[in-house]
């Protein structure tokens, strides 16, 4: 796969979310103001999970340990 191949495929990507969230009928600061958003709700979901996804594992074979 060549470099254009990929630009291609990246901005098919992005049409896509642009399609799917109605972005592409957003003016050009509510586009990058609904983009800001996104990306920070999106990047504390992803946060919060690496944080508490372990610990709560970590949890679950404490109790199943304790269990049996």
């Amino acid at each position: 796969m060549d470099i254009k191949h990929v630009k291609d495929y990246l901005y098919w990507l992005y049409f896509q979310y642009l399609l799917i969230t109605c972005c592409y009928v957003l003016e050009p600061w509510e586009r990058s103001m609904f983009h800001t958003i996104f990306i920070t709700v999106f990047a504390m979901v992803v946060y919060t999970a690496y944080v508490f996804i372990p610990i709560h594992i970590h949890l679950l074979f404490i109790v199943q340990l304790n269990q049996t």
